[in-house]
């Protein structure tokens, strides 16, 4: 009787030589385009992570593609954030962010620190975790840029973004006009 399935041969090869891959030179990879309706002083609505539904500023796009966005922080407690563009909405909504400086920021900004810990039994059965404290440096640097942001802006636009964007019912957003 023959095997279920598809026929399984059972022969053996006679040549194993593998054969040699020619190598590829690497291609450098590209930040993927920016939306067309997507600039600076745009306000964006956020699809994703802790922070969805709220409306964020955009300042610019890093390196990577990723999205470089704040709250500010003094508004709607969102901070300084890199976000996928695939996950926020544009709306109509521009702010002046030309006094804000955000040439230093960039994908390293946002990289973790390493640190070498060594693995004991006490470490693993704390029932404390150790806290992460942000560097003063980071939170100052927020502090500057959101100044320079919340300066432009008007009380309509303030509470604007303070506001959370969220659905109720008989809304569609296929009919709705950001």
């Amino acid at each position: 009787m023959g095997q279920a399935g598809q026929q399984r041969s059972r022969q053996k090869k006679i040549c194993n030589k593998k054969k040699v891959k020619s190598v590829k030179p690497t291609v450098e990879k590209k930040a993927p385009k920016l939306r067309k309706k997507i600039q600076p002083g745009q306000v964006l609505i956020l699809l994703a992570s802790k922070f969805r539904g709220k409306r964020v500023v955009f300042l610019k796009q890093l390196e990577s593609g990723m999205l470089l966005v704040t709250g500010p922080f003094a508004l709607n407690g969102v901070p300084l954030k890199r976000v996928n563009q695939r996950y926020c909405i544009a709306t109509s909504t521009k702010v002046d962010v030309s006094g804000a400086d955000c040439k230093s920021i960039t994908d390293a900004y946002f990289g973790r620190e390493k640190t070498k810990s060594a693995k004991s039994q006490e470490k693993f059965f704390a029932t404390e975790a150790p806290k992460k404290v942000l560097a003063q440096e980071k939170k100052d640097g927020q502090k500057k840029l959101d100044d320079a942001i919340v300066k432009s802006l008007g009380n309509d636009v303030k509470s604007y973004l303070k506001s959370r964007f969220s659905l109720s019912a008989n809304m569609y957003p296929h009919e709705l006009k950001f």
